[in-house]
């Protein structure tokens, strides 16, 4: 990634979103913020200009639309200034999996996880192409915890985490960088999209907090940042321990305790 590449932040009005538009603007980067409330996109990029003097672009686009979705992807595939693009975007509901409604569940999914896949996939040949930039997409901690019971919005953020390590594992080596940023509660809007007051949690994490500790681990490029993870040894043996199983998925026979229904 060269020092002059623009950034695009997806979900960038509010929230994490807009605190990496003025972490990337005060590293001197040109951005384009994407979000459905343009008014809201236009306060931003107001102060950053003044504040930082970066050139900021607004793309007003409900992600949930294939139309104005498309239009991102398209910028994504021609603007060669944009070099980062930061999968932030996403969403949750209220209730719990058999209270949701399925209009709403598949609204969720096309925002969570749909999005992130059809704009990674567009910005990707362009960055493998230039032989450098990067990808940071939004997870979360529940998508490695069913058992926090959030099971449509975990289950997307599982997919952006998988998405991303496959990402790193097929890109790394051809210059382009993707990292995963598995937050835990954070003080953002989604807890009253979701009908939650965040105060009731135990322990509820400042935007600004996660999003300095995923930019360090941005710097140091790690594939998956996990700021409220205090025992980084404890991720390390997940991934030893997932890993140690892979060669064991290669059989001819099912394993001695599925061949007798005794």
């Amino acid at each position: 990634m060269t020092a002059t590449s623009a950034v695009l932040i997806t979900g960038a009005s509010t929230g994490i979103g807009a605190t990496y538009a003025d972490r990337f603007a005060r590293r001197g980067h040109d951005l384009v913020l994407v979000a459905r409330n343009g008014s809201r996109l236009e306060s931003v990029a107001t102060r950053l200009r003044a504040e930082t003097g970066v050139t900021i672009d607004i793309l007003r686009a409900d992600l949930t639309d294939p139309e104005e979705l498309a239009a991102v992807e398209v910028r994504l595939q021609e603007d060669r200034r944009i070099g980062v693009l930061v999968n932030n975007a996403g969403g949750n509901v209220s209730g719990r999996f058999i209270e949701q409604e399925t209009g709403d569940v598949a609204k969720l999914i096309a925002l969570n996880a749909t999005a992130v896949a059809r704009l990674s996939s567009a910005i990707a040949p362009r960055l493998v192409a230039a032989g450098e930039g990067a990808i940071v997409n939004i997870s979360s901690v529940v998508g490695i915890a069913p058992e926090f019971g959030m099971a449509v919005y975990g289950a997307t953020k599982a997919f952006v985490a998988f998405l991303s390590q496959a990402l790193s594992f097929e890109l790394g080596p051809k210059g382009v960088y993707v990292q995963a940023v598995l937050p835990a509660a954070t003080r953002t809007e989604i807890w009253d999209h979701a009908g939650v007051d965040v105060n009731t949690l135990g322990a509820v994490m400042e935007v600004g907090d996660l999003v300095d500790a995923a930019l360090i681990g941005f710097d140091r490029r790690e594939p998956v940042t996990i700021p409220p993870l205090y025992d980084a040894e404890q991720w390390d043996a997940y991934q030893a321990q997932r890993q140690a199983m892979l060669p064991g998925f290669a059989q001819a026979l099912p394993a001695e305790r599925y061949r007798s229904a005794g």
